[in-house]
């Protein structure tokens, strides 16, 4: 059987955003073995991470966008997944990213998630969107107000727990004076 599923790749300034492969599995078992993916669900092990990274790939095919894999542009390293997102029980669609521990401080993970978002808004004709942080990820919330978004409200989920929603710009918004205007 073939499942015939056009995933686009995406060219930002430093990095090439494509369809997840298998060959990043590797990075993201190392990154979800380790404590830096306790705001993202890790620690997990292999057989966990394996699911998890299949599940990024079926989101594809289930909702018709989902997580890019993300590399260097200048060195083919992969650096994270970084995409949009609504699985099951979600509140509304996400703009999320995960970056491994080789590619944190580059602003790698704000970079991808504003061509994320720029995806969204004008290919899937998004109006709003939001990102959920773990209140203690002082880092992705520095992404988010990198980014425009800003702190909304509580978000309760049955199995992270308490989650911080944060509202990004809509399209209007971008359009009249926000970052991606001088993209």
């Amino acid at each position: 059987m073939t499942l015939a599923m056009p995933i686009p790749t995406l060219e930002t300034e430093r990095l090439i955003m494509r369809a997840p492969r298998e060959a990043d599995f590797e990075a993201e078992a190392e990154f979800f073995a380790s404590d830096a993916s306790k705001f993202v669900g890790g620690p997990l092990r292999p057989d966990e991470t394996w699911r998890m990274v299949a599940t990024l790939l079926g989101h594809w095919a289930m909702r018709g966008y989902g997580f890019w894999g993300v590399e260097e542009k200048d060195t083919g390293i992969y650096v994270g997944h970084v995409g949009l997102w609504c699985p099951f029980g979600w509140p509304e669609p996400e703009i999320g990213w995960t970056l491994m521990n080789n590619a944190t401080g580059k602003g790698y993970a704000t970079e991808a998630a504003q061509a994320s978002r720029t995806y969204a808004y004008d290919a899937l004709g998004w109006e709003t969107s939001i990102s959920l942080i773990d209140p203690q990820n002082a880092g992705s919330k520095a992404v988010a107000e990198r980014l425009g978004a800003r702190f909304e409200s509580i978000y309760e989920h049955p199995k992270f727990g308490t989650m911080e929603v944060w509202r990004h710009p809509g399209p209007a918004d971008l359009v009249n004076g926000g970052m991606e205007a001088y993209a």
